[in-house]
């Protein structure tokens, strides 16, 4: 039997990262956590690579949680269950820290880890036919305060605290309601839209969105560890850039700009 894996592909200006586990809806081993976390770090580091799409293969699921077949192997004892929780959140932290803007594009099943990916990442947009669920409290496991809070920053504690209560699956349109997820789309329609929101970004100046999103996360910080002086250093450094001349020159001209990310 085929191993799940971790596809990566590029093309153009974006990042593709493909949950790659078809027959068992896309669950995760330790190896495609870990396949996970050095994609994204790759990405981070190549400046051609300007948005990174998550997807889950087949139209099926986009991830369904863990790989259960692999729970004696993995996760078997407590030294493994620790190993096991490195990765994961080896994985999420990659995936929350991104410095390129990243978007999940959910079709299907979004479970347990699956909805862990997901909220890490800065948009969500989903098919009709998607649904949402942290079956934690099913099966007698403890959910991490880190990916916990990176939940309730986006639905709020009331709506987190459902999601964990009652273990249920929540509908596409239940999650857009909550905050979960940006739009929900036609299952014909959802590529589509996916591919435009990609252009719409790329052609942006990198240097903007990356200020944005790093300053997005240190204001979800406690106060006293939100750092201001970061903040305003990125803002100085879009001002100082040759990105913003080149928007100044693009906007007297009526031409569309082309940024470099410097």
């Amino acid at each position: 039997m085929s191993e799940g894996k971790v596809v990566v592909a590029r093309e153009n200006n974006l990042g593709r990262i493909i949950f790659d586990n078809p027959k068992k809806h896309n669950a995760m081993s330790k190896a495609m956590w870990d396949q996970l976390a050095e994609a994204m770090q790759s990405f981070d580091a190549e400046d051609e690579i300007r948005v990174v799409v998550l997807e889950g293969a087949g139209d099926k699921s986009f991830v369904s949680g863990a790989d259960i077949s692999k729970f004696e192997s993995e996760r078997a004892n407590v030294d493994r269950i620790k190993k096991y929780g490195v990765s994961v959140n080896r994985a999420y932290s990659a995936v929350q820290h991104a410095l390129k803007p990243t978007i999940a594009k959910i079709d299907g099943y979004c479970y347990g880890g699956g909805m862990g990916i997901a909220v890490c990442t800065d948009l969500r947009i989903c098919s009709e036919n998607s649904n949402f669920c942290i079956p934690a409290a099913k099966l007698g496991v403890g959910y991490g305060h880190e990916n916990t809070k990176v939940l309730m920053d986006l639905v709020g504690p009331a709506f987190t605290k459902e999601i964990f209560y009652t273990g249920r699956r929540f509908s596409a349109d239940e999650a857009k309601d909550m905050g979960l997820v940006n739009s929900v789309h036609r299952t014909a329609d959802l590529d589509d839209y996916v591919a435009s929101y990609v252009d719409t970004m790329a052609t942006n100046a990198p240097l903007s969105l990356k200020t944005t999103n790093l300053i997005v996360n240190e204001l979800l910080k406690t106060e006293g560890d939100c750092d201001i002086a970061l903040c305003q250093r990125l803002v100085e450094d879009c001002a100082a850039s040759q990105d913003i001349e080149e928007g100044r020159l693009a906007f007297m001209e009526k031409r569309k700009p082309q940024f470099i990310g410097r």
